[in-house]
């Protein structure tokens, strides 16, 4: 008898003379490039280093694309966009010590956010390892001990051999749901060192399915029939598992509201009948939900801000469905079921009973002119003029990506991202820097499109190098700068709560001026000017530059 995978295992006759007869003048680095090439990679991220050469001297006898940025931490923020909108695992090549730990901002948000980033980091040669002090330049104790709280997993490489393994086994790790970080390091004279191996060609790595206990869903699916007032949470899971379309159909199937997280931007449409939209930041919203006899909670842990910072005390049964196990009922007590949302919603829609409530768009109508009308008591007709004119100057489907900063803040309660997958912040670690490294990424993995960067002063001056990265590669980025003359919204939690602010203040360029000096064409707007600016920088190919100088304030909390 013929099995499948002795099919599988048996090479042709090209593909014995191509191992017996590799090419002459390749090095451990090529095994680097050949597997992710393999795997099917196409773009790598990245910055060398003096440890780090073999896989950058590799790179130039591969069919990849090599984007360098000039901080590492840039470098992970734009794989971690790379791997959001792509959906695909995200090359990032690193080199030792100071190289790697640069990365470690951008490698948690990737873990927060869920990002498939598969960072490759060089390591002192092999004699160095196992914790001795060597001196080798670049030397840690134990550097994989630094990721190894950040990631999904490690993989230590100390031969040739073990490369394509150990990187087929990271890409695994780093696209099975959740996606993650993952980390895999290798010596520097493994990289060097000439080798005789066989060319790396495929690569077998397909990632676990997550899928949900039928028995649980059973369960999930009479409770949701049944329910008098059944809602649902729709986090950045749902995004991620391109699930935004059975979760509309399952709404309407139970006539159930739906919020989205400021994770899960996008999931639900903004303007539909039962959409809540995204104010989880606001009383009026959490009371709606308290009052829920059956809450379905899709891909989120309901953390802090979903839970508006955990003043969220449900009263009715929560089914909860996260890919993250370690994410189940870590924050409320649930019907806890363990499964990618797309396939736990698809054995939902396939055993739930339709349900008819009249009553739900009416009281989502109540809801949202609640909440309408708490902002408009606050005299921010600045702040949500701003919103609406980003708004009106991006194109549907184009991506914007929004560091820590008050505008962002603003955004994620009150932007229609409209499409899912589109709207991408910093939300899941907060440190600032996202944006505009971000967007380059997310320009290298969708070229001609335009993306948006926001950002403010403060978090601006974590990427200004960038500016060089967006013009070497003329990449189709325009990045608004919203400048309040330092952390604005620092100033203002520092000011209600002590009375004043410290460190807050910053010394800034002059970003126009800075922008042409780089050769991106810069433009000062305001908030009258700033939709008709934006679209315009938009509508440019390659990159460019909008500075509004604006003092923004925050909508007050309902949390405190």
């Amino acid at each position: 008898m013929t099995h499948d995978h002795d099919l599988v295992l048996r090479p042709t006759a090209a593909q014995r003379e191509a191992a017996l007869n590799p090419p002459p003048g390749r090095n451990g680095g090529d095994l680097v490039v050949e597997t992710l090439a393999g795997l099917g990679a196409s773009t790598v991220f990245g910055l060398p280093g003096q440890h780090a050469l073999g896989m950058f001297d590799a790179l130039r006898r591969s069919s990849l694309r090599y984007v360098g940025l000039r901080v590492e931490n840039n470098a992970g923020f734009a794989a971690d966009a790379y791997g959001r909108i792509t959906g695909e695992a995200a090359p990032l090549l690193l080199s030792t010590g100071p190289g790697a730990l640069m990365s470690l901002a951008a490698l948690q948000e990737a873990a927060a956010a869920s990002a498939p980033v598969l960072a490759i980091g060089s390591q002192v040669p092999v004699a160095g390892l196992g914790g001795g002090r060597h001196g080798y330049l670049h030397e840690l104790r134990d550097q994989q001990a630094s990721f190894r709280d950040v990631v999904k997993s490690v993989h230590t490489v100390r031969t040739q051999s073990q490369i394509p393994s150990a990187i087929a086994a990271a890409w695994e790790s780093a696209l099975t749901a959740p996606h993650g970080p993952v980390w895999v390091e290798i010596p520097q004279d493994v990289l060097l060192a000439p080798t005789t191996l066989p060319v790396v060609t495929a690569m077998d790595a397909t990632p676990e399915e997550v899928v949900p206990r039928p028995e649980l869903t059973a369960v999930a699916a009479d409770l949701l029939s049944r329910a008098a007032r059944p809602a649902i949470i729709a986090g950045g899971g749902v995004v991620r598992a391109d699930a935004s379309g059975k979760l509309l159909a399952l709404a309407e199937r139970l006539d159930a509201p739906v919020v989205t997280t400021f994770g899960g931007k996008g999931a639900f449409p903004w303007r539909h009948p039962l959409s809540l939209q995204s104010w989880l930041e606001d009383r009026h919203t959490t009371d709606f939900l308290e009052d829920a006899d059956v809450l379905l909670v899709v891909g989120s842990g309901l953390g802090e801000l979903s839970s508006n910072y955990h003043t969220f005390a449900p009263r009715g049964r929560v089914v909860q469905i996260e890919a993250d196990a370690g994410k189940l009922e870590s924050n409320h007590p649930a019907l806890g079921i363990h499964a990618d949302a797309r396939l736990a919603l698809q054995a939902l829609l396939e055993t739930v009973e339709p349900r008819e409530d009249a009553t739900a768009p009416e009281r989502v109508r109540t809801v949202l002119a609640k909440v309408a009308d708490r902002i408009a008591a606050q005299d921010l007709g600045l702040e949500q003029g701003v919103v609406a004119a980003v708004r009106e100057a991006l194109p549907d489907r184009a991506p914007s990506f929004w560091d820590m900063t008050i505008l962002a803040y603003w955004a994620w309660s009150a932007f229609d991202a409209r499409h899912p997958n589109t709207m991408h912040s910093a939300q899941g670690a907060g440190g600032l820097g996202y944006a505009f490294p971000a967007a380059l990424g997310a320009a290298v993995a969708e070229p001609g499109r335009p993306v948006l960067a926001v950002s403010g002063d403060g978090g601006a001056m974590y990427s200004l190098a960038e500016l060089a990265t967006a013009r070497q590669y003329g990449l189709d980025v325009t990045w608004l700068i919203v400048d309040d003359g330092g952390y604005g919204i620092l100033r203002e939690y520092m000011t209600d709560a002590f009375g004043e602010a410290t460190g807050t203040e910053l010394t800034r360029p002059d970003f126009v001026a800075l922008a042409e000096s780089f050769g991106v064409p810069g433009v000062r707007t305001t908030p009258d000017t700033l939709a008709a600016d934006l679209a315009k920088a938009l509508a440019q190919p390659g990159p460019s530059v909008v500075v509004l100088p604006a003092l923004l304030r925050m909508f007050e909390p309902t949390h405190l």
